[in-house]
């Protein structure tokens, strides 16, 4: 048997029995929902189209959680209110899992090119341990929308706005329309001075939005004046899978958390945030701002369930990005690649659940807000990198540690886009 066959056949034999040993995973670890969320959009799409009642009237029975996103987003998903249950159910699981592919497809290939992986077995790799992942497993298990939005906004900032596209920001506005936490990616955009994706994001997020109130003015109205404000919708903010910097506060002091500690909390972390994005955009590192965007939207919106935190998989895979970047046996591999390793298994452990019930005392405290000390890790280090200087050249930064030289078996024309190999800050 030649060796190019030998080997195919153990990395297929590898990854059938990673997909088994995750299988197996989930069958302890996964909680089944029942496509919760799912059922509320259901339900609430079919009451307000077939039923004739109002949009934001509509509670899933015994529950007091409602349709909760603007308008727009109803409007996309109104096609769920015509086919039958379990046909929406095949729709929602396989545009995530096809979006979630065709993302990691742009986040790990270039990894895999530059390292000498084979390609294929890469993305299964990666497919198999985001399936182990709690954020994503409860997004399929909930049935929710949160990868379809991080892959709109990574068309704009990994393939439109790196190739300077007249288009870039349509994602973002779309997103933002569609659940409004995307809109921070706006705010990125013009904190790092990208003012024509900036207004065509606003431009595409307004479009949308006034032809959803053209079409639906009733539903809007009473979105814009009512529903948006209603907290009640939403949940308990101090519920231990609220993982972001509001759920802290009010873990604290669930009967009184403070406003004014969040408020400072938020501001400092945005501040953070705002300084370095700016600098990964002055490198031309637009995957570092996705992750670090992505971290500060979970740290600093009002509720952040853990299903949410699919917006920390960017960030993660970066660091083994770096990692696979950096000298071969240097302590930078080392150190990256075990805050990957650290950083992954916590977020598959369900750790944070086991103060669900009582999270009093510096154990509660430090044990159920675990996945929030996470994004703040991610936030604050994953690496900004800029293009290695040239041979022989002066280093635009002293005391700044470079990564290895371009690998020759990259192409050059994949060295600037994501996972190329480059410095870090």
């Amino acid at each position: 048997m030649a060796q190019g066959a030998r080997r195919t056949i153990v990395e297929v034999v590898g990854v059938v029995l990673l997909a088994v040993a995750v299988t197996a995973f989930l069958a302890v670890a996964a909680v089944r929902h029942g496509f919760f969320d799912l059922q509320v959009y259901y339900g609430a799409l079919r009451w307000w189209a077939r039923d004739g009642g109002e949009l934001y009237d509509y509670l899933r029975p015994f529950t007091q959680y409602g349709f909760t996103y603007p308008p727009f987003a109803a409007l996309v998903m109104l096609p769920m209110a015509y086919v039958p249950w379990l046909v929406a159910i095949v729709i929602s699981v396989t545009a995530t899992v096809a979006v979630t592919a065709v993302l990691f497809w742009w986040l790990v290939d270039p990894i895999a090119r530059r390292a000498g992986w084979t390609r294929w077995l890469a993305l299964a790799v990666a497919l198999c341990l985001a399936a182990a992942f709690e954020p994503m497993r409860e997004t399929v298990n909930f049935g929710q929308v949160n990868m379809l939005l991080l892959f709109l906004v990574a068309v704009d900032l990994l393939r439109l706005l790196p190739a300077g596209n007249r288009w870039a920001g349509v994602g973002i506005g779309l997103a933002t329309a569609i659940k409004l936490t995307p809109g921070i990616f706006i705010v990125y955009l013009l904190v790092t001075r990208r003012w024509r994706a900036a207004f065509t994001s606003m431009a595409t997020a307004a479009g949308a939005t006034l032809v959803a109130a053209a079409l639906f003015p009733d539903a809007s109205r009473e979105f814009w004046t009512e529903a948006l404000w209603n907290t009640n919708r939403v949940g308990d903010l101090a519920f231990v899978s609220n993982q972001s910097l509001r759920g802290v506060i009010a873990r604290l002091d669930p009967e009184h958390p403070s406003t004014l500690a969040w408020l400072v909390l938020v501001l400092g972390t945005l501040a953070l945030w705002a300084w370095r994005s700016r600098a990964a955009a002055a490198a031309g590192d637009e995957a570092t701002g996705l992750a670090l965007t992505g971290a500060v939207m979970c740290l600093v919106s009002p509720v952040t369930w853990v299903h949410h935190l699919v917006w920390l998989l960017p960030a993660l895979i970066l660091l083994v990005d770096n990692a696979m970047a950096a000298p071969a046996r240097g302590r930078q591999r080392r150190l990256l690649l075990a805050a990957a390793i650290v950083g992954y298994g916590f977020l598959i452990s369900r750790i944070v659940w086991a103060w669900e019930r009582d999270f009093t005392g510096l154990d509660g405290f430090l044990g159920s807000n675990t996945y929030v000390w996470i994004s703040l890790a991610l936030l604050a280090f994953v690496p900004i990198r800029r293009a290695a200087a040239p041979a022989g050249s002066p280093v635009e930064a002293p005391g700044v540690p470079q990564l290895d030289q371009p690998d020759r078996r990259a192409p050059a024309g994949e060295r600037h886009r994501v996972g190329r190999p480059l410095s870090v800050r």
